[in-house]
């Protein structure tokens, strides 16, 4: 098992390495000449984003001082983001540089087909000569071969390493101006992606609102409202300010209960309890529940749990409350199966009266089939993120039931968030982040 972990290691380890080659060698090697400082910067900037990714991954983990976790955080989560959108640019530049080129090949023969042409034709109006008399003669210039370099230049001949005459300007070779274009292309593309993804994530979750109808819900319930969060992630990156936004969202919608579905935090109550203090102001009729998500488990879950009851919420740990109209029971994360503290369904449902309805509190979607098995009417849950970053969402797809949104298990319906906040880069592309409104509808209304 040992050596399997290591060849697996070792295999991801050269997959990495070599897909950072590949960016340098298109954004620097290929655009520059010949070896020099550019080269030498381009090799710096990869090697030391890295550093700064896995010492800001690994700080997080090791529970480091919090000033240095959050001086890591912002360029090295930051920097994850940005590789993997500069690796992506720069293989969709593949398919743009041979096209680039045969359009500039085709330009430069149609400029020398034109060139020919020109000096073919006969001069208009031609002079008369007087009769003992010739024009001067005009002083002869030797021809000289055009070379393949010079050739392949986009403008005025110029060989491809830019040699000049004097008083003339360096022409780039056709393959050095495309390599140019295409990286330029290719690094802009990637900068304004996580640019624009970034700043999705700091202006704060939109609200999106779903109908969901309940077969057993009364009449008298039919419209009630639960405001769903999930994955906040307060940590060095995310702190009390995005809190507040939450917050504040949140109690703007008017919610009849809220419910936060877990991975709240990214560290301890000690470095973190200031940046969670704004959540004592949500407001909500019946109140404010909270289950565990699987990064609680890596903060300290109980401590957490205190916390929150502190601050007004109140925690779900394999429980059931009997509201008025419905039943609404919370599950612990499977994470917490570590510790002894796994979801445990037969405490939170095992006795309750099934002619009622049952909205269940569970951070990870593949909690589903247990709620199919206890006759939960609609479950709610969060973890996936709807992917995060593009193309993530294929591999979180693959993981999880269901991606983001409402689907049907057989009786059973459920609703994945793609979450408030970002996990690691904090940045979202091709997966805003949400806080759901889910109004409840009863099928007898």
């Amino acid at each position: 098992m040992v050596v399997v972990f290591v060849l697996v290691a070792l295999l991801m380890v050269g997959v990495l390495v070599t897909a950072n080659w590949f960016v340098w060698r298109r954004l620097f090697r290929d655009t520059t000449s010949a070896p020099g400082p550019v080269r030498r910067i381009g090799a710096a900037v990869i090697a030391g984003g890295w550093l700064l990714a896995v010492g800001a991954l690994v700080a997080e983990r090791a529970g480091a001082p919090f000033w240095l976790q959050r001086v890591l955080a912002w360029p090295g989560f930051l920097w994850l983001a940005l590789s993997i959108y500069l690796l992506l640019a720069v293989l969709a530049g593949e398919v743009v540089r041979p096209l680039l080129r045969w359009f500039l090949e085709r330009r430069a023969a149609a400029r020398r087909t034109e060139g020919a042409e020109a000096s073919a034709a006969p001069a208009e109006d031609p002079k008369r000569i007087p009769a003992g008399t010739a024009p001067p003669k005009a002083p002869e210039t030797r021809e000289v071969p055009e070379t393949r370099e010079a050739s392949e230049a986009p403008g005025a001949p110029g060989s491809g390493a830019g040699s000049t005459s004097p008083g003339t300007l360096a022409v780039p070779s056709r393959r050095l101006f495309v390599s140019r274009v295409v990286a330029g292309a290719a690094a802009a593309a990637a900068v304004g992606t996580v640019g624009y993804g970034t700043y999705g994530v700091l202006s704060g979750p939109k609200v999106k609102r779903v109908t969901v109808p309940l077969a057993r819900l009364p009449r008298t319930a039919h419209g009630f409202r639960i405001a769903v969060v999930s994955d906040i992630h307060l940590g060095p990156v995310l702190g009390r300010g995005f809190a507040q936004k939450v917050v504040d969202t949140i109690n703007s919608t008017q919610p009849d209960l809220i419910a936060v579905v877990g991975d709240l935090v990214d560290g301890s109550v000690k470095d973190l309890g200031p940046a969670a203090a704004p959540l004592a102001q949500l407001r909500a009729r019946h109140g404010a529940y909270f289950v565990t998500g699987n990064h609680e488990y890596f903060s300290g879950a109980e401590q957490w749990v205190a916390e929150v009851r502190r601050l007004g919420l109140i925690p779900l740990e394999n429980a059931r409350t009997e509201l008025p109209h419905f039943d609404l029971a919370g599950v612990n994360d499977v994470a917490g199966e570590d510790e002894g503290q796994g979801p445990d369904y037969d405490r939170a449902l095992g006795d309750r009266d099934r002619s009622r309805a049952c909205v269940l509190l569970a951070h990870q979607p593949v909690q589903i089939h247990d709620a199919v098995d206890h006759g939960v009417d609609l479950q709610l849950s969060g973890h996936t993120h709807g992917g995060q970053l593009w193309p993530g969402n294929l591999i979180a797809g693959a993981a999880n039931p269901t991606l983001a949104g409402l689907e049907r298990y057989g009786d059973t319906q459920l609703y994945v968030s793609r979450g408030a906040g970002a996990w690691g880069p904090p940045t979202r592309v091709g997966a805003p982040s949400d806080i759901t409104v889910i109004e409840l509808a009863s099928r007898q209304a």
